[in-house]
């Protein structure tokens, strides 16, 4: 029997696969089909040139991908080999996230604030992380998918402590509003998408009532990420967004750190493979350029000189 016909391309991780691209990887998919999943998505970067900007290969979203198209009916992949945990999909929550004794004052008693880089594994602050995201995030913890940066939040007041997490990862794909405000063509969106960081998920801790915390986080991160994030990837962004839930919060701490409010979403849901549609409630858009003359920025891709950032 025949691999099914390709008709239309996919979008997919910040890029349009064309039907053509679709057509090979199905040809690599049943090509080495005795070969891993890890194997035949290094192989599809290779040969379709799917790199970060420091020239490393995008294999976690490839493999997203290739399980994506098997959903879909496009591709066969191999089982999953027992080699060993995947990573736990459902987060086993322990002891180290119960409830803590609760931190009251203002943001000033707390400073100087820092953001602790958390690292990739199973153990240590990564887990503990998870567990707080899991376990006091209305969303939830997600395997998140694309270039992404997690932190932890202390204080030199409590330095043992956590305050806050904050993850920062791969944009939307299309939104309205910003798309306006930058004033970019599809190509240029597509092309230069990666220049913007959004960020997915902003939790306080629900025993910290610091008066100004939240706001005071976000301008620390917008001189640190910058550096942060050209030291994993190889470059820097030029743009920072977020979604903001109106039925839950209403962006006070965004206003507060000069972020530009540019709107409401359309409220439009994915499609999944039935072509159902699954509505979301319209969101409020935020953006903090990290450089200025960021709409002349990132059509172009381009730096110039008179484009400067933050200071770290």
């Amino acid at each position: 029997m025949g691999q099914p016909k390709i008709t239309q391309s996919l979008a997919f991780s910040g890029r349009i696969f064309s039907v053509k691209e679709l057509e090979l990887i199905q040809e690599i998919s049943a090509d080495f089909a005795s070969l891993g999943r890890t194997e035949i998505s290094r192989t599809v970067c290779e040969l379709l040139e799917w790199k970060r900007p420091n020239g490393g290969l995008k294999n976690h979203e490839c493999r997203l991908l290739l399980e994506r198209l098997q959903e879909l009916g496009l591709v066969k992949l191999p089982a999953v080999r027992p080699l060993g945990r995947r990573g736990p999909r459902v987060v086993q929550v322990t002891s180290q996230s119960e409830p803590e004794p609760e931190l009251m004052g203002s943001a000033g008693q707390f400073e100087p604030l820092w953001l602790e880089v958390v690292q990739s594994g199973p153990d240590g602050e990564s887990r503990l992380w998870t567990e707080f995201i899991e376990r006091y995030h209305y969303l939830g913890y997600r395997v998140p998918v694309g270039a992404n940066l997690r932190y932890l939040v202390r204080s030199s007041y409590c330095p043992s402590r956590v305050l806050a997490c904050l993850l920062w990862s791969s944009p939307a794909w299309k939104m309205a509003v910003r798309d306006r405000w930058i004033g970019w063509s599809d190509e240029q969106r597509q092309g230069n998408l990666q220049l913007i960081v959004n960020n997915a998920r902003f939790l306080i801790l629900p025993w910290v009532y610091i008066q100004g915390l939240a706001s005071k986080i976000l301008s620390r991160c917008a001189h640190q990420l910058p550096g942060d994030w050209e030291k994993r990837y190889g470059y820097r962004p030029l743009l920072l967004e977020t979604l903001v839930d109106t039925g839950r919060f209403r962006g006070t701490c965004y206003r507060a750190a000069n972020w530009i409010f540019l709107g409401r979403t359309q409220g439009r849901g994915r499609m999944d493979r039935h072509h159902i549609s699954h509505g979301r409630a319209p969101k409020d858009v935020y953006v903090y350029p990290l450089c200025r003359n960021v709409q002349e920025c990132l059509p172009t891709a381009m730096v110039p000189s008179f484009c400067s950032f933050a200071e770290e």
